[in-house]
């Protein structure tokens, strides 16, 4: 049905620009009416687009809360804007709407596709795994019935938020007299830097390469300390959780192309490349990271003179 393709589009696109507005509510009627105006002028199922949009900004708090859990490590404002919006147009749609007029399948795949339309490089990827983790989470809506939601886990203060520890890596190599970094690039469109959980601990330097090694299939050496981040991020199970990841400089002892082993192309991640010095200030990273890549650019480039 072309008419509903377009009228999830422009649902899509009303969503993008409230949201860019910062989310009040009364400007949703001039915003729906604009886009519809300019982009579809013969539409006949502007009540759809109305529906679509006023439901999703109704339950957008519970909708990011299961985008959250959904993708656990990254917090709802790091997703770009219209990603998070076809999210939750999506979602919206697989939870709530009526499931004889829009199947679970539909859904899904009209948000990809709307993904794919707007969004980046690798928005109908992510899409499609946000929202596939929370088809084979729930089941299939409206299959023997929707099962019997989880309890929800408490929100807890701060200071009581359980803490989960990741090790982390700028990793180099030197090819010939050429200093390269190893960079990891995930579902969101972000190069970042290669991590995963470890223990605390004397063990966290041999935890981290042993992380690194799976994830990037290197061997390093640890060299030193960079530092350490925190993040709050969302579990299923537990609710919100401190994770702090300790950052170290490491060296590849037998660099060669790279490449993520089978496990990881189903993950969070897509890719990873060898970078030179020169190219990393130009790739998009996230904010919390740069800071670790920077200082161990600065070592490096300081140890060569």
């Amino acid at each position: 049905m072309a008419n509903r393709h377009l009228s999830r589009s422009l649902a899509m696109q009303s969503l993008f620009e409230w949201d860019e507005r910062g989310g009040e509510t009364k400007k949703l009627p001039e915003i729906i009416q604009a886009n519809v105006a300019e982009f579809a002028p013969g539409i006949e199922e502007t009540d759809f687009v109305d529906r679509l949009v006023q439901g999703v900004v109704a339950k957008q708090a519970e909708l990011d809360e299961i985008i959250e859990k959904a993708a656990p490590d990254w917090p709802i404002n790091l997703i770009a804007p219209i990603d998070r919006n076809v999210l939750r147009m999506g979602l919206y749609e697989l939870l709530f709407a009526d499931r004889h007029e829009v199947p679970a399948k539909v859904a899904i795949n009209e948000a990809i596709e709307i993904a794919k339309t707007f969004g980046g490089e690798n928005s109908g990827k992510f899409v499609n795994g946000v929202l596939g983790t929370v088809y084979k989470e729930l089941g299939e809506p409206g299959k023997d019935e929707v099962p019997a939601k989880k309890k929800r886990p408490k929100d807890v203060p701060y200071d009581e938020m359980p803490i989960e520890t990741l090790g982390g890596a700028v990793v180099y190599a030197r090819f010939d007299e050429e200093i390269k970094l190893a960079m990891v690039h995930d579902i969101f469109g972000y190069w970042t830097l290669s991590k995963g959980r470890i223990e605390t601990g004397e063990k966290a330097e041999q935890d981290t390469a042993k992380k690194i090694k799976e994830e990037m299939a290197l061997e390093v050496k640890i060299l030193a300390s960079l530092g350490t981040n925190e993040y709050i991020a969302s579990d299923p199970e537990r609710g919100k959780i401190r994770k702090q990841v300790k950052y170290f400089l490491a060296e590849a002892l037998n660099p060669t192309e790279i490449h993520l082993p089978k496990k990881e192309e189903k993950g969070g991640l897509d890719d990873v490349r060898w970078f030179h010095l020169a190219e990393v200030p130009d790739l998009k990273m996230y904010d919390d990271v740069l800071p670790f890549v920077t200082k161990a650019i600065k070592q490096l480039n300081d140890a060569k003179n």
